[in-house]
This record gives structure tokens, sequence and C-alpha cells, in this order.
């Protein structure tokens, strides 16, 4: 009974091993990585409607290229890919109304234009990204949530052009 456990045991491990290398699963990180390069510089054009936020975007990108391209942060000259971003104007609308008629709930949009500079061209990408928040009826939104609302809704717009560089790899390989 112990030897047929043990078999048992031995059988699953190598079908699971057979699954896991068979499926051909490649991380978009990957795909990412071929698209950008290794080394990879970011810079930012301070908006002048909304100075504060640049470092808060800055800070942004930078985190993704590390962790999700898994690339080396490097300076512009010694950079496969250079990328250049710029904020749109944010900008923030109610979406939920208490019985009364007071704001409760706002969507702060954020569009971001992003250039990749790579071996002699350039390639322009409009990514938008959005957050959610509340507030207490008929209170004023302050600069605090206005800049947590920017963050967050930028991290989005960068998950969406990680997404967009990642297809572009994919559809490259094939």
């Amino acid at each position: 009974m112990k030897q047929f456990s043990y078999l048992k045991r031995v059988l699953l491990l190598f079908l699971l091993l057979v699954v896991i290398s068979g499926c051909g699963y490649t991380p978009s990180a990957k795909f990412s990585r071929d698209t950008l390069g290794e080394k990879i510089s970011t810079s930012v054009i301070i908006s002048a409607e909304d100075p504060q936020n640049t470092v808060v975007i800055k800070d942004a990108v930078d985190r993704a290229v590390i962790e999700v391209f898994q690339a080396s942060l490097v300076s512009k000259e010694l950079s496969d890919t250079h990328l250049v971003l710029k904020m749109g104007i944010p900008k923030y609308s109610p979406i939920v109304y208490d019985e009364n008629g007071f704001v409760i709930s706002y969507r702060m949009s954020v569009v971001l234009n992003i250039v990749k500079h790579s071996n002699g061209s350039s390639k322009s990408y409009n990514t938008k990204g959005f957050y959610d928040f509340s507030v207490a009826p008929n209170a004023i939104v302050t600069d605090q949530d206005r800049f947590d609302a920017i963050g967050f809704g930028a991290q989005r717009a960068i998950k969406s052009f990680i997404a967009q560089v990642s297809a572009e790899g994919a559809r490259a390989k094939k």
C-alpha cells in the first residue's frame, strides 16, 4: 500500500512537470523586454498645470521598468530604449450622488502620452488610467485626495502601456 502511494506521487509529479513544460507559457515581461530591451531610461515632461504629479508619474514608471519589465534603469546614453512621458490635464468627474444631490464619489482620469525612442525610431502610445474615490457629502476634494487619485490613475495608465508593449512583442514573435 505504501509503495502504491509513492508511485502515485511520482507519477503525479511527472505529469505536472510535463504539463508545465509543454504548455508554451511565456511571461509578458519577456515580450516587453524583447520590445524595449534590457536597459531603459525614462524622462517626464513637467506639466505646467500640475507639476507636483510629475514626480509621482516618474516614480511609477521607474518602478514598472524594474518590477514589470525586469529591466535596468540607466542613463539615456547607455539605454536601449528611452521613454518620454507627458501627462495630459487630469480630469475628475462626479460619478455618484447621495439622496440630497451631493457628490459622494469622483472618477479621476489621467491620460499619458508615452513616446518610445529605440534604434533610431520613435513610436507614440496614448494610455488612459482612472481611479474612483469617495468624499464626504458636500465636501471639497482635498489636494491629498487629488494627488493620490492622480497617482493611482497614472499607475493604471502605465499598466495599460505595459499591456500594449507586451502585445506588440507577442505579435512580433509570431
